[in-house]
């Protein structure tokens, strides 16, 4: 059996997040909720709402169907300059 979409968009949102560097806290701040509630949303306690999929959908340049199909599709959509860079993961990984 498959995944239900709940657990697909938790997916999405973490691989969105891991692909452009974004934390749970800028995440928050673009939605207008702390980083708990967040954090809730990704965990499973709290489901995520159609106003949230319009919002991470545009911050993310994407459609919410891009971003409701699932991780590859939604990270397939997202514009080459939303990436975090490789360089910069090097930079970073150097410190």
């Amino acid at each position: 059996m498959g995944l239900t979409l709940e657990e697909s968009l938790r997916l999405t949102v973490a691989a969105l997040m891991q692909v452009t560097g974004d934390s749970q806290r800028s995440v928050a701040a673009v939605l207008g909720l702390t980083q708990t509630q967040v954090s809730r949303r990704q965990s499973g306690a709290v489901s995520w709402s159609l106003r949230d999929v319009d919002v991470l959908a545009e911050h993310y340049g994407i459609g919410a169907l891009d971003l409701l199909a699932g991780p590859t599709r939604a990270c397939e959509a997202l514009h080459a300059d939303r990436r975090r860079s490789v360089r910069a993961e090097t930079k970073g990984a150097s410190r």
